[in-house]
């Protein structure tokens, strides 16, 4: 008794969570679970319709499997029924589908989000300088999005079940998913084309916020970054600087201007690092600086656990933990 229950569980757990169309936490995402709905039920119907009649034709009295074999009933039940039932859900299907296209408001808040291997780059061009961050999207409540979808490298695709459906992101064409968030919370997203080694570590966090909290997040997003706060996080910010990271990353009121790997300017607020391979704390800093091609081998990041000093490693962690 003990097994079917936690089989039950399992299956009732997996229809509501931060990553699951069937949880929808927006009207895309609703009209998907609802047809997700509708399919399924309809295809349960049917199997156990089908499976009936196989069952009386194999066991039924004589006069039972005669009706059955009639021609009518192998006409209705063979040709007429599935033209007219599978026309009845691509239409409605379709339907689906177009609405899902339909814009909501005037105005949607663009966000640029741009894959790479194997990394999300965040964009905000409606707010102007500064709005951009990695492996995090932060949406308003109740507001009209429109996602602006492209990658850097290879194709791609976002993912976020709790909202929309899947949208491919490919080089040199962009992309465009609209969707509105009606709960705050924390969802995840994932790409869902596989992409190279990392294609499974490569998620990243849908913060969803009330409109208020939201323009809060921008305008740290915004403001330069904050001086070290003692000797440990100053030694970090020179070992940054020393170690050559400064190259690749930004952060935003220092000299580090580098445009090729994430944002850092306030990723000590993030809830993840490398995409959703770690906790975001020191330790997990540390480690992944030393240790980045142990923790997601083939990504763009250098080891430093040869090159730095522990020391060094934990300052630069601490600088980085208080970038918030």
């Amino acid at each position: 008794m003990r097994r079917p229950a936690a089989l039950a569980m399992v299956a009732l757990a997996g229809c509501s969570g931060a990553q699951t169309p069937l949880d929808p936490w927006g009207i895309q995402a609703a009209r998907i679970a609802e047809l997700t709905h509708v399919l399924f039920i309809g295809g349960t119907v049917i199997f156990v319709l089908t499976m009936g009649f196989l069952a009386a034709a194999l066991l039924a009295p004589g006069r039972v499997r005669e009706r059955i074999g009639s021609r009518r009933f192998v006409v209705g039940g063979g040709i007429v029924f599935p033209v007219v039932t599978l026309a009845a859900l691509l239409v409605y299907s379709l339907g689906v589908s177009r609405a899902l296209t339909l814009p909501l408001g005037p105005a949607p808040l663009r966000v640029e989000i741009i894959g790479r291997q194997y990394w999300w780059e965040v964009r905000y061009p409606d707010l102007g300088a500064g709005a951009v961050t990695a492996n995090q999207l932060h949406l308003p409540v109740g507001r009209e999005i429109e996602l602006l979808l492209t990658s850097a490298d290879v194709i791609h695709s976002v993912w976020i079940p709790n909202l929309h459906g899947k949208m491919d992101m490919i080089p040199g064409r962009v992309n465009r998913q609209r969707l509105r968030v009606d709960r705050t919370g924390v969802l995840r997203g994932q790409c869902a084309e596989f992409c190279g080694l990392q294609h499974s570590i490569m998620a990243f966090w849908v913060v969803a916020q009330e409109p208020a909290e939201f323009d809060a997040w921008v305008a740290r997003q915004q403001a330069p970054v904050p001086p070290p706060a003692d000797e440990e996080q100053a030694r970090g910010m020179q070992v940054f600087g020393e170690a050559g990271c400064g190259a690749c990353h930004t952060v935003r009121g220092t000299e580090f201007q580098g445009r090729l790997a994430p944002d850092l300017s306030r990723v000590g607020s993030r809830l993840s690092l490398a995409a959703g391979a770690l906790d975001n704390h020191r330790g997990t800093m540390a480690g992944w600086i030393a240790g980045a091609q142990d923790i997601k081998p083939g990504n763009a990041m250098p080891a430093y656990g040869r090159s730095l000093e522990g020391t060094d490693l934990l300052a630069v962690a601490a600088w980085l933990e208080a970038l918030r």
